[in-house]
């Protein structure tokens, strides 16, 4: 089983929030994830970056693979 971490959408139309998900690459995208570890909301200013780390680090050593964006959040994301 492939895994990703990846954005999964949330909120309203023209209202985006995202939650970083750890799911089944084989899934949709807001479809079935494993566990949430953040969450991101663009419309603030700045943009709102919550990323547990210790969580993520842990998914990243089993295997997982972050998606691009998340790759720039997570260099980005408050510790």
């Amino acid at each position: 089983m492939a895994v990703s971490i990846r954005l999964r959408r949330m909120g309203t139309t023209r209202r985006p929030a995202y939650r970083v998900v750890v799911a089944d690459s084989r899934a949709p995208r807001d479809g079935r994830f494993i566990e949430i570890i953040g969450h991101y909301d663009p419309l603030t200013t700045p943009p709102t970056v919550k990323i547990d780390r210790a969580k993520a680090d842990a998914w990243i050593a089993k295997g997982a693979q972050p998606s691009n964006t998340v790759k720039k959040l997570m260099v980005n994301a408050q510790p």
